[in-house]
């Protein structure tokens, strides 16, 4: 008798504690702010704003998710923003490899994505290096020997000094001694119009953006920042195949959150994520994008943080870049 009226109020305490945790699983009941660290236009602003169309088509959040503007410093100031919300779990960041270079190389950069919650990381993003259609360039290797006649010719449109497009000319200065300019502003959309201008020479640009220009008879791909050839540009080398004996510099995107983030909350966004990357319409825009899915969950995205940073530390010191962490 003793013996069944134990098990009789374990049970019944189990229940109590199953129906305890189940209440104290968080479920947002106000708008969740994404800060993105680029202006409209930009890509972390584009990606953001297709990852909010599919999660709503799919019905996938019970609030309404906005973007937040935080621009400057190559994502210091969005990270610094971040990092001010410790605990939010009203917050969440969209990270690119800047939020991971840029503390690498600058001392002052006190906000880094160690600080911060590690929610999950969602894709690997490949791009094209591109000229104005008409450019009397026809491959890289003619805008390298012409850079190496004359480092004041040649200029670059692109973003933060330490984005992927800055850090993969910093890769191709030191393999081939070639030098050449590097021009920032700070939106996807001035960087076109400075190429398309005449103001610049080439820039690297996501797939999606490339092809529609390229259709449209405004630009022209020389090469690929990818291991491989995209099916979008199968006549369009890989920086290798163009002859550059140069490491690949991923492009990763995915989400952090502020400090301290209940674990409840990180669990809500990964399975909110998890189910955004399985559904057609996410499966249509990474086809669309030439984006591969690269989905990893809070543990994993740490610790690709970490693999990542080593390979940037790598690369960064190979270019001659000195590095301070």
């Amino acid at each position: 008798m003793i013996r069944r009226n134990f098990l009789v109020g374990a049970a019944a305490l189990t229940a109590f504690l199953g129906a305890n945790d189940a209440l104290a699983q968080f479920v947002p009941s106000r708008p969740i702010d994404l800060v993105v660290h680029s202006g409209p236009g930009a890509g972390p602003d584009a990606f953001g704003r297709a990852l909010i169309a599919a999660i709503e088509a799919e019905k996938l959040s019970p609030v309404r998710i906005q973007i937040n503007h935080k621009i400057g410093g190559g994502g210091a100031t969005a990270a610094s923003y971040i990092v001010e919300k410790k605990g939010d779990p009203y917050t969440i960041g969209l990270f690119t490899s800047a939020w991971v270079a840029n503390p690498l190389v600058q001392a002052d950069m006190k906000a880094t994505v160690k600080e911060m919650t590690p929610v999950v990381r969602l894709v690997i993003e490949p791009a094209v290096f591109a000229v104005k259609a008409d450019s009397p360039y026809k491959s890289m290797m003619e805008i390298v020997d012409a850079a190496k006649k004359d480092p004041t010719k040649i200029k670059q449109s692109g973003g933060s000094p330490l984005a992927r497009d800055a850090i993969v000319r910093h890769v191709l200065m030191s393999n081939t001694g070639a030098r050449w300019a590097f021009v920032s502003f700070p939106t996807g959309s001035e960087r076109i119009a400075a190429l398309l201008g005449g103001h610049v020479d080439m820039m690297i640009i996501e797939p999606s953006e490339a092809g529609e220009l390229i259709r449209g008879g405004q630009m022209r791909a020389l090469a690929q920042v990818s291991d491989r050839r995209l099916s979008t540009f199968p006549d369009v080398p890989t920086l290798r195949e163009a002859g550059f004996n140069v490491p690949n510099v991923p492009q990763a995107r995915g989400f952090v959150a502020p400090p301290d983030m209940p674990r409840d909350a990180v669990a809500f966004y990964e399975q909110m994520f998890e189910k955004m990357v399985k559904s057609p319409t996410w499966q249509k825009y990474l086809s669309d994008n030439q984006f591969e899915d690269a989905f990893l969950k809070s543990p994993e995205t740490g610790k690709f943080f970490d693999e990542y940073a080593n390979l940037m530390r790598g690369i960064l010191t190979g270019a001659g870049i000195k590095v301070v962490r």
